[in-house]
């Protein structure tokens, strides 16, 4: 199984993502990894990645394309989970003609909705256990709303992340991913419009909802 997942940052994509991945075994491909994975690896399209990377530049889509495409065809027969790319409407499209020029199908492609307030409210909201950062605080959504000052599992200690806190940094973040026209739900509407003439299965899942309530509508949707 082939999937493509978009979400804001706090929609809780991630969370989603590694549901997916423990119940079909497929392997989570996210766009930072790729740039690190090919890097690391001394292939030639990392050597041509770092050197933009180094200058403080954008990566051009004629190397992170085929980047990605390299790890997607190294699962071939296990499928994957594709997080982070494409941003925008072009990569989006020279993304759906490599796939198709490689015969790779990709069945399902995952939107989850969130509007943008709250998107921005669940990043600032969230709360790590000094004890275990998997244990779910957060000050904006009810169901997992700290104990006072303390982790509401445990009762540890609880603090943030400073980078959760930068309201301008989600902003910038948030104004990619919520453009319409240039930004990545630009990207996502272009497989939408692939979705409508058959191309594709395209999942919408309201992202305001409970994980669980979320995942239980998720597999509901993917069998």
């Amino acid at each position: 199984m082939n999937i493509l997942i978009f979400g804001p940052n706090g929609s809780g994509k991630g969370t989603q993502g590694a549901l997916l991945m423990e119940k079909y075994g497929i392997r989570h491909i996210e766009s930072g990894a790729v740039f690190r994975q090919h890097i690391s690896g001394g292939t030639e399209l990392g050597r041509k990645a770092k050197g933009y990377i180094d200058r403080g530049e954008l990566v051009p889509d004629d190397i992170t394309i085929p980047m990605v495409l390299d790890i997607l065809k190294a699962q071939a027969g296990k499928g994957w989970l594709l997080d982070g790319f494409p941003r925008n409407m072009e990569q989006a499209r020279k993304l759906h003609e490599a796939l198709t020029q490689a015969g790779m199908k990709l069945d399902y492609v995952v939107e989850i909705l969130l509007p943008r307030k709250t998107a921005r409210e669940r990043i600032m909201g969230r709360r790590l256990c000094v004890n275990n950062n998997n244990h779910p605080n957060n000050i904006f959504i009810d169901a997992i709303k700290p104990n006072g000052e303390v982790c509401r599992v445990c009762g540890g200690a609880l603090k943030t992340r400073p980078d959760d806190q930068d309201e301008a940094a989600i902003n910038k973040r948030h104004d990619i991913y919520y453009d319409e026209k240039n930004g990545t739900l630009a990207a996502a509407y272009y497989f939408k419009d692939l979705a409508a003439r058959g191309e594709t299965a395209y999942i919408e899942l309201d992202g305001s909802r409970t994980i669980g309530e979320i995942r239980a509508d998720l597999l509901a949707k993917l069998n």
